[in-house]
């Protein structure tokens, strides 16, 4: 629950501590503002307070265009880039890359590819196709480690399209082929 005098007093002072912890709405503008907005703070009986900014608009408040409240803190907005990184990274977990290309994500996101591939080595220093090919050999090596799979099932669950990519990729990044990671598996468990 809002506290009215708590609100009030981070709205006045613009403590940036409440930012996005709660929303103003002003009742002769119909606008809504971040504890932090700039503007000359309203009448304190004009103000009404809103845990949302969902809660705001639904009372009939639009968002002001000074404090944009859409970029408060922990809204998408506010991550900036780094959301859009975010949804990427989800969709490739989920197996987006293994039977997609990087031209269909970025257009599931909204972006250009050009655009996608300078987000990621911009936050994770590597391409689309990089993280989702080390998220299947992380896959794989957890499908070697757990279960009894044939290493064509292990590739096929692991999202490889064949069983010669799976082993070149799994050699390539463990210095050794899965067959090897498997009978080391089995020796531990003697």
């Amino acid at each position: 629950m809002l506290d009215a005098d708590e609100c009030e007093r981070a709205r006045v002072g613009r403590d940036h501590r409440y930012d996005g912890r709660f929303f103003s709405g002003v009742r002769t503008t119909k606008i809504y503002c971040r504890p932090v907005c700039p503007v000359r703070p309203a009448k304190a009986a004009n103000v009404k307070f809103y845990p949302s900014a969902a809660a705001a608009e639904a009372a009939g408040f639009r968002p002001c265009l000074r404090c944009r409240p859409e970029a408060a803190p922990f809204s998408p907005a506010w991550n900036g880039t780094r959301t859009t990184v975010e949804r990427a990274l989800r969709l490739i977990k989920n197996g987006f890359l293994d039977h997609g290309n990087v031209g269909d994500l970025s257009d599931r996101l909204g972006i250009g590819p050009r655009h996608l591939n300078r987000l990621f080595q911009e936050h994770l220093g590597a391409s689309p196709l990089q993280v989702a090919q080390t998220t299947r050999v992380q896959r794989a090596k957890r499908l070697l480690d757990d279960t009894d799979l044939s290493m064509i099932d292990v590739a096929e669950q692991a999202g490889f399209r064949s069983l010669r990519r799976f082993n070149a990729v799994f050699a390539d990044i463990y210095r050794r082929p899965p067959s090897h990671v498997r009978r080391i598996r089995h020796l531990m468990r003697r």
